[in-house]
């Protein structure tokens, strides 16, 4: 049996496998019309009047004040909001549940995990994610051929990081690396790959490239989570950034970096990485270089260390550096009005993966609701767009605007106005649609 009864099976047994997590299946009408809805389009500050919107296929063909005749499914929204699928663009698909040390086991039951959570992830509004490192592409490939609800997925395929930068899990007993011999666990479960030289680098960002991945990711510092990396050190020399640069640029795309301190960014930026990940111990010098290079800066609300809390003592006490830079990051980005992009970096705890929407709403620390909402929405879907031709869905994302892609949220409330909204998915989020399918309707009962 094949075509769409065979996906139909696999997707019932999939659900059986993981659980009550499983939403309702998709509609299959190609046309859905949201009638008596106010927008919140992804930019403006303001919702519209009380409009209609139809979907059609996978895309909004047509929005109006007026009333729409079609053909169509019909969802009468009440004077709800209507906005676009929240997008983060800093996630780790596949190392969202497992323990650190449960992400080098069984390559099977992770992917079952991972599947489980992108459903979740899914139902939490969250329609697009940027893989930041991790071996997503099969889960993609699933979530892509219907047989795994979950969001869109930008894959970065393995961390490529040094000998002992973050993202080497290895332990002492692994050491020395041979050059060119057998590889740890670590690199053959894809999550990561150490390369200590421009040829390896160029041959690791090659692999990515060759699998799939819509962007390049290196660290370019220390970081949190991993055991032998000191917060402080740089890693890459800008020769071997440079590598990994134009091999994406050969490829039309691009390459982002973990990056805490100055000298990381700056050496990331001199050797053509177009999107900083994090920044937060950054300086004024380097904020002020970014600005004017025109460089992304993807950065997360981190207020405690629940981000660290799966892991030892060392790293909780790393977190705490980052954290003490959170307010800093954000006050330079507005003061130098740097190209700003939301993600969480959620790692090794599906508590936090929960607390993702609640994550979005502490950006008003700093921003109006509706600025943090269009970050979550048009501006980092203008960053997924720097991955050009290597873009896997092509098309407009992040907006409610005629022609775009139909990733949708129907709020049971105004997020304008109270974006604590966000924060009970479960309650607030009515409708859940992803390219012109709807994934939840709780209106319907």
């Amino acid at each position: 049996m094949s075509g769409p009864k065979a996906r139909a099976g696999l997707a019932v047994l999939l659900a059986v496998l993981l659980g009550s997590a499983w939403p309702a299946p998709a509609q299959q009408d190609s046309s859905v019309l949201f009638r008596n809805v106010r927008i919140f389009d992804g930019k403006s500050g303001a919702l519209s009047a009380a409009s209609n919107v139809l979907v059609r296929n996978s895309k909004i063909e047509k929005i109006s004040t007026v009333n729409i005749t079609a053909d169509a499914q019909a969802i009468d929204g009440g004077g709800r909001v209507l906005m676009p699928g929240l997008i983060d663009a800093h996630w780790h698909a596949m190392l969202v549940r497992p323990t650190p040390a449960a992400a080098l086991g069984d390559v099977g039951y992770n992917n079952l995990l991972a599947a489980s959570e992108a459903t979740a992830t899914l139902m939490r509004g969250f329609t697009t994610v940027r893989d930041m490192g991790g071996p997503s592409f099969g889960l993609k490939r699933a979530i892509d051929e219907d047989l795994v609800a979950g969001p869109r997925i930008y894959p970065s395929g393995a961390i490529i990081t040094i000998t002992s930068g973050h993202g080497d899990f290895r332990q002492l007993s692994d050491l020395p690396r041979t050059i060119g011999g057998m590889l740890s666990r670590m690199e053959l479960t894809g999550g990561s790959m150490v390369a200590d030289s421009p040829d390896e680098v160029r041959v690791r960002a090659r692999e990515q490239l060759m699998q799939g991945a819509s962007q390049v990711k290196l660290t370019a510092g220390g970081g949190v989570a991993s055991p032998f990396s000191p917060l402080d050190v740089s890693t890459f020399t800008e020769p071997e950034l440079r590598a990994a640069v134009e091999a994406a640029d050969n490829w039309g795309t691009y390459v982002a970096t973990h990056a805490y301190t100055p000298v990381a960014i700056q050496r990331s930026i001199a050797a053509g990485v177009r999107c900083i990940e994090h920044g937060h111990l950054m300086d004024e010098a380097s904020a002020k270089l970014i600005a004017e290079k025109g460089i992304w800066l993807s950065t997360q609300p981190f207020l405690d260390v629940a981000a660290a809390s799966a892991l030892g003592p060392a790293e909780q006490d790393k977190m705490r550096q980052v954290v003490a830079g959170t307010d800093r990051v954000y006050a330079l980005a507005k003061k130098y009005r740097i190209k700003t992009a939301f993600g969480t970096d959620v790692l090794f705890s599906k508590a936090l993966a929960d607390r993702q929407g609640s994550m979005l709403a502490a950006l008003t620390r700093w921003y109006t609701p509706a600025e943090a909402l269009a970050m979550a929405t048009s501006a980092n879907a203008e960053l997924l767009s720097l991955s050009g031709p290597r873009n896997p869905y092509p098309g407009k994302l992040g907006v409610v605007e005629e022609g775009a892609l139909a990733d949708l949220l129907l709020v049971d409330g105004n997020p304008l106005d109270n974006i604590a909204l966000v924060e009970d998915p479960a309650k607030n989020f009515v409708v859940i649609m992803k390219g012109g399918k709807v994934y939840k309707n709780s209106l319907a009962h």
